[in-house]
């Protein structure tokens, strides 16, 4: 495995860890469950979606299953604005989760045009 594929497989982890402890601090609401449980499932498929593709039998699975890492990191973001947006959560609370997801975004991103160029 190379350093690089162990470094993504931890922080995707280390983002789905850090996104269930955000769901366990929102309010009991009705509207912070409803959105938080959208965001726990989206954020915590990322790495899942990921240690696939690393197993992927081919370039064109490898590239499929990061493409499903990537619209579920697109989907987190948009919970998490909604969070924010919406009042439930300050801006500030969720600065670096959302810094962390938009960070992830562009490593996909640029994994995926690398893996369709070769």
């Amino acid at each position: 495995m190379q350093k690089e594929e162990v470094d993504l497989r931890r922080r995707t982890k280390e983002f789905a860890v850090r996104i269930i402890r955000m769901f366990i601090s929102l309010p009991k609401t009705i509207e912070a469950q409803v959105l938080g449980k959208q965001v726990l499932r989206s954020g915590t498929s990322v790495g899942a979606n990921y240690r696939e593709a690393c197993r992927g039998r081919s370039k064109a699975e490898f590239v499929s299953k990061c493409g499903d890492s990537l619209r579920e990191l697109e989907e987190s973001a948009y919970w998490l604005e909604l969070l924010v947006d919406s009042g439930i959560l300050a801006s500030n609370k969720l600065s670096c989760l959302r810094q962390e997801c938009d960070e992830l975004i562009a490593i996909f991103v640029t994994i995926i045009n690398r893996a369709k160029d070769k």
